[in-house]
């Protein structure tokens, strides 16, 4: 994986994240080199779901309250269904996104939580995919639907489920180092 060193990405997430999607890209991305924090309107630890059960806690480095789109390069939204459920109602969570776009940095959504970005508005003519059960929804908000592992638009990345993370760090990684998205299209 390309070098990350010098940059810093949050991981936006509160309990219920599905536990590979916040694990397994907070491990390659910190291998590679990121300052990775994990962002929750909770303080101390929030708790992941795996698979049919609740899994492991995880610590939450920063409170949502204490951070801004420019304190970072990337920001990494896990799914499962329960996180981005709460997240999406959430005011201070939905302008942390909307702030990462307008400055045209990198964002990453998995599984459902495409839906924060469908609530931000931020879907609407841009490729994208999701978990099966919410590409109905991508397309209701005016998304061009896909069904593959991992789809990228203009640094906006999307991907389907937890058994595409290899692919969905990877893309991550690569945006990053392209960059700002300074051709992105408003939303």
């Amino acid at each position: 994986m390309a070098n990350l060193n010098g940059k810093r990405i949050a991981i936006l997430a509160t309990n219920g994240f599905e536990q590979a999607e916040l694990e397994v890209p907070q491990t390659k991305l910190r291998e590679a080199g990121a300052q990775v924090d994990v962002v929750s309107p909770e303080s101390g630890e929030i708790r992941g779901w795996d698979e049919k059960d609740w899994g492991n806690k995880v610590r939450v480095d920063r409170a949502l309250s204490d951070v801004s789109a420019g304190d970072y390069d990337a920001l990494v939204l896990p799914g499962g269904q329960i996180n981005p459920d709460i997240l999406r109602v959430n005011k201070e969570a939905l302008a942390l996104i909307t702030a990462f776009f307008d400055q045209k940095k990198v964002i990453a959504a998995i599984c459902h939580a495409p839906w924060l970005l469908i609530q931000t508005g931020l879907v609407k003519g841009r490729n994208v995919t999701g978990y099966k059960s919410i590409l109905t929804d991508l397309r209701n908000a005016g998304g061009i639907v896909h069904d593959e592992a991992v789809i990228t638009d203009e640094g906006i990345i999307t991907s389907r489920n937890p058994g595409d993370l290899d692919q969905f760090c990877a893309k991550i990684v690569e945006e990053i180092n392209e960059g700002r998205h300074t051709q992105r299209k408003a939303a």
